[in-house]
């Protein structure tokens, strides 16, 4: 880094102070404008909002690592643009009409209060879990690989002046950094792509991609067949299956992401900004899982002449950013980064203290002010704070290339949860107790797994390479459920979930049609139906055709 880009970086963060005054001024102290920006935003915002809240350190790091590691494998879970249309198109009309703040409010409506506190609890979990102690780990190793400082320093720094930020500014300031930092992070990473291919070609691109489809193999595809190295770990279709599990709950049901389309303020700009976020998740697999591949392509070239350019694949992105990059433009480039990790990360805050807050705490004091209110979800972002960071040190015991690992444990909480939406919005015959009981027995057999896999026997330190190995011969009694491919164990639990509800529906009460009214896909109202079917236009099914046709396109290309 020289003077120019430490210059770049401390404008950042002036930057960062002039919007937290400026939102502090302007705000109003109440649960709307901090939770939900006022429910204000339009389709640009939101848009935009949705994209940097799933971009962070575990693409900058895990999916650049994933990239160097396994290929296209977990490309699965970016070409999702196609599961956000089913956000804008599906979902965002029923929790509109519902003028809910969160998810568990949703399922409060739809089935009880024990499901609504249910999900409340496992989104928080899953937040720590898979959120906050993941980008405060992979933020510090990118921190570390481009500007050199220490991998504490970088992930506590991050999360605390993120947490900060979350604090005094809320949704308001989360979707006005959002929209300034995406175009930088997508020109930046561009940048990076378009300068890779030049360098592993010798100066043309398409000969670099032809030297990376060279040294890669194999990893080019994204259905990996029987005799495949990688079939063992991604077995065949099976991984686009489990994928759209994972997706479907991420997209279309979790708070953070839906919190941000519920900012729009009518369902025309939330179903436009979905769509835009849409064309932007086409996006990462060229930003970050290619660029992964570059990089090792380039780090394959100098082993073959005696020289190792990076020992870790989760510092492949870091690489290319610290020697690709000219001066100015790599300051500019990592300012839009750091940007990108702190919108995530702020996105996880806000959407961990709106649970809380309105879940929780307003349940509990159904007459603290509005001012109390902002309060309590300001507390609740400091302790999923402090939490994240206590989660760390587990999470690096577990050994698995960190994008995996991230999809790993979602394996383990978005079966039950996606399983619960869509019988609930789809079926009127599944009972509020059939929502209760499924989603807690998923859960319950979710976190049983991620129980075997923190004290796995298998798992242990080679002292040769200094990292973590699994070894399927150490395992015995009920470890040998680990055995079962994750991906498999995901799809078995999205349908154990569905059964347990289909049975429990069987037996259990059935929810009155005033409950229902609006709630499921064929209780809508003829004005809700009609305020839907109002809010879009020719353009919105244009565009949303040319969405899933370059996701079929990408998937034909790559099979």
């Amino acid at each position: 880094m020289a003077s120019l880009d430490w210059i770049v970086i401390v404008l950042f963060f002036l930057a960062l102070v002039g919007i937290i005054i400026y939102v502090m001024r302007r705000g109003k102290d109440d649960t709307s404008d901090y939770f939900l920006s006022g429910r204000s935003e339009t389709w640009l915002a939101v848009g935009a909002a949705i994209f940097a809240a799933n971009i962070g350190s575990e693409h900058l790091v895990g999916l650049a690592g994933a990239g160097a590691e396994s290929g296209m494998a977990m490309a699965h879970w970016e070409m999702h643009g196609w599961l956000i249309l089913i956000l804008g198109w599906v979902f965002v009309p029923f929790y509109a009409h519902s003028k809910v703040f969160t998810m568990p409010e949703f399922l409060y409506k739809r089935y009880n209060k024990n499901t609504s506190s249910t999900l409340s609890i496992i989104t928080l979990i899953s937040y720590v879990l898979t959120k906050v102690s993941v980008t405060a780990f992979t933020g510090g190793i990118f921190l570390s690989s481009v500007i050199g400082i220490n991998f504490w320093y970088g992930a506590i720094g991050l999360v605390l002046l993120t947490g900060i930020f979350t604090v005094l500014a809320g949704m308001k300031g989360i979707m006005t950094i959002s929209v300034i930092q995406t175009p930088i992070l997508i020109i930046g990473a561009i940048i990076i792509l378009i300068l890779g291919l030049l360098k592993v070609g010798g100066g043309g691109l398409i000969d670099g991609w032809h030297e990376v489809v060279k040294q890669t193999g194999n990893n080019m595809h994204l259905i990996h067949t029987k005799g495949d190295p990688w079939y063992d770990k991604f077995p065949g279709v099976t991984v686009f299956f489990s994928a759209a599990i994972i997706g479907f709950w991420y997209w279309c049901t979790d708070q953070h992401i839906v919190q941000r389309a519920l900012a729009a303020k009518n369902l025309t700009q939330a179903r436009r900004g979905s769509i835009f976020a849409g064309y932007l998740k086409i996006l990462p697999v060229f930003m970050f899982l290619i660029p992964g591949m570059i990089a090792a392509a380039l780090n394959a070239k100098a082993q073959s002449t005696g020289h190792t350019l990076f020992s870790d694949n989760n510092q492949a992105y870091g690489y290319l950013v610290s020697t690709l990059l000219p001066i100015g433009i790599k300051g500019i480039v990592v300012v839009g980064f750091i940007a990108a990790l702190m919108t995530s990360l702020a996105a996880h805050f806000n959407s961990s203290a709106t649970l809380f807050t309105i879940d929780f705490y307003k349940n509990y004091k159904p007459d603290a002010s509005e001012h109390r209110l902002v309060w309590v979800g300001r507390i609740a972002t400091i302790t999923v704070v402090l939490l994240g960071l206590v989660w760390i040190p587990i999470m690096k015991s577990l050994g698995s290339v960190l994008y995996e690992y991230l999809q790993n444990v979602q394996s383990l909480i978005a079966p039950a949860i996606a399983a619960v939406f869509l019988l609930g919005v789809f079926n009127r015959k599944i009972t509020p107790k059939a929502g209760q009981y499924g989603l807690l027995v998923g859960f319950l057999v979710g976190m049983f797994r991620l129980g075997l896999m923190i004290f796995d026997p298998g798992t242990h330190m080679n002292p040769e390479t200094q990292k973590l190995i699994t070894d399927p011969s150490l395992r015995h009694g009920l470890f040998t459920i680990l055995d079962f491919n994750w991906l498999y164990f995901c799809i078995f639990l999205f349908f154990l979930t569905m059964a347990v509800m289909a049975a429990v529906s069987m037996f259990t009460a059935k929810a009155g049609i005033e409950q229902l009214q609006g709630l499921t896909y064929f209780s809508q109202s003829p004005e809700q139906i009609a305020e839907t079917k109002n809010s879009w236009s020719k353009w919105d099914l244009f565009n949303t055709v040319v969405v899933v046709a370059i996701c079929i396109a990408f998937y034909a290309y790559f099979w």
